[in-house]
């Protein structure tokens, strides 16, 4: 039950001997999938059809996508998680040993921990809800790694070339991250259920929102749910965001629907969201109320699953920090470091603000193929340079300069990014900082390192949020899955010392890297 939220539609277990499996609205069908194999899974396979042609000795029950991976046990043992290419968490039980697998997607995307008991049992939810009451100690489960109950230890399955931080030399080909990115959307278009697009009217979500649009008609999604787009926003009324995915809406046709707040709606839902999220990393704090507000607004309308931007600027060095990084090698390293913490950040926050509603969300742009074009190419050329006219991202946005068909206008194609939680107004952030200091006084300030001794609030806000996550999550356990270190606009502590005036102004909002965010943006008649 403390699960319900993830998929409320249906239930069950599975027991066979002490071993428990409960899946919450299974993706995979009837459980269990094969006669001796049981499959509890979270996600999508999307390339289960090309995997089942590998298999044509073997007989599939359903259509599902996750029933692939009992027949590719039984095919190639524990050694078959690499073929798989989607976002998924799952626990496979073999009835004939009782031996069981456990493993997570490479990136992520999927939330996924793992609890131990004092009886010796082990356990592995979905979300530390599921643990926190059951198990002495609990962590989350690294992505792109595998459990095995036989060697009884974690290993990594997940071995790309840019993992080891090595610097690569291939050159830019715009028509190469076309074609990856276009075919990273086109695979997730694989569904049964209604679904839309996140549009906040940035770079990311617009070309997500492009190329769904530009592909839609003729899939089997279409032909059940009808070939225009849904898309759908959220922000304070006069936000950047509500503006900007607006004009992108009308330029691609879409369905659009807006989901406004205020920064009142926001405070009052605090709670629930750190509930749900399960972190008290202000950053993804301030990016996932209004998240958190917009998936229960969508979910109402019956739509179950969307796509949304996430990664394109830990993939390509879009954080406006990344101005200021000191050469190509270190821009290089840092992007790595990001993306391989995305799990703890906007992954997190992407699937948990959207499942705390049965609301599903897919990241094209944490594609592995794509992930393996855009991480190849020498990043000399995602350098920031403005003197030659380069902003950030510039080999995501040139790639997608189309003149004789365009997919997005000028200025929106080559428009500044706004982190999420700053486009959907400013005032929500001053608003949260305002209302943390009433709550939080300086005599409890002083106190801080005592009372959290372990990743200690540096801020009121701080404070705040991590005095509403101990109450839900108490053990030290928790507190551990939770990130720490020094951090600006969003930026790794390495990158923090790229430039000597950010230590003293540590702050995730993309507000905090002075000289860089455009100093003409306006919310609410307020200059920033």
């Amino acid at each position: 039950n403390r699960l319900k939220h993830r998929g409320p539609d249906w239930s069950g277990l599975n027991q066979h001997g002490d071993c428990y499996l409960a899946i919450i609205d299974p993706a995979s069908g009837d459980q269990p999938l094969e006669k001796n194999i049981v499959v509890t899974v979270n996600g999508e396979i999307y390339n289960h059809e090309e995997l089942r042609k590998r298999l044509p000795n073997h007989q599939f029950r359903t259509d599902s996508d996750c029933e692939v991976i009992a027949h590719l046990f039984e095919e190639y043992g524990e050694d078959f998680v690499d073929l798989l290419d989607g976002m998924f968490s799952f626990v496979l039980l073999d009835t004939r040993d009782n031996s069981f697998v456990v493993a997570r997607d490479a990136i992520g995307i999927t939330s996924l921990y793992i609890g131990w008991g004092l009886d010796g049992s082990i356990w592995v939810s979905s979300e530390l809800k599921g643990l926190k009451d059951d198990c002495e100690n609990f962590e989350y489960f690294p992505p792109g790694h595998l459990y095995s109950s036989k060697s009884g230890g974690l290993r990594r399955w997940y071995n790309p070339l840019w993992f080891s931080e090595a610097v690569p030399s291939s050159p830019y080909d715009p028509i190469a991250v076309r074609s990856a990115f276009e075919m990273a959307v086109i695979k997730r278009l694989m569904t049964d259920v209604p679904f839309g697009v996140l549009l906040s009217g940035g770079l990311d979500s617009s070309l997500v929102a492009s190329i769904t649009a530009r592909h839609l008609a003729g899939t089997r999604a279409a032909k059940q749910w009808g070939s225009q787009l849904h898309s759908f926003c959220v922000g304070i009324e006069g936000s950047s965001d509500l503006k900007a995915a607006r004009e992108v809406a009308d330029y691609l046709g879409t369905i659009h629907h807006e989901s406004t707040f205020t920064v009142q709606d926001g405070i009052d839902t605090i709670e629930d969201v750190i509930y749900h999220i399960e972190t008290f990393d202000g950053t993804t704090i301030r990016a996932s109320t209004p998240m958190f507000l917009m998936a229960w607004r969508i979910k109402a309308m019956g739509v179950k699953m969307v796509i949304s931007g996430e990664g394109s600027d830990e993939v390509f060095g879009g954080y406006l920090y990344f101005h200021k990084a000191p050469n190509k090698e270190e821009f290089h390293r840092e992007t790595c470091r990001k993306i391989k913490a995305l799990h703890q950040y906007d992954c997190l926050r992407a699937n948990k603000a959207t499942s705390a509603w049965g609301l599903e969300v897919r990241v094209p742009f944490l594609d592995k193929e794509f992930i393996d074009v855009a991480m190849a190419i020498d990043p000399q050329w995602k350098m920031i340079k403005p003197e030659e006219g380069r902003i950030e991202k510039w080999i995501l946005r040139k790639a997608f300069d189309d003149e004789e068909r365009p997919y997005l206008p000028k200025h929106i194609l080559y428009r500044q990014r706004e982190q999420f939680s700053d486009g959907v107004g400013y005032s929500w952030i001053d608003g949260l900082k305002a209302h943390a200091a009433n709550m939080v006084s300086d005599k409890m300030m002083q106190n801080a390192a005592h009372i959290f001794p372990h990743n200690t609030p540096s801020s009121k806000e701080a404070y705040y949020y991590r005095m509403i996550f101990d109450k839900y999550f108490p053990q030290n356990s928790a507190s551990v899955t939770v990130p720490e270190g020094a951090s600006v606009a969003c930026s790794t502590a390495k990158a923090v010392e790229w430039d000597a005036s950010w230590s003293s102004n540590l702050d995730p909002s993309g507000r905090a890297v002075l000289g860089v965010h455009q100093a003409d943006a306006v919310d609410n008649g307020n200059k920033t």
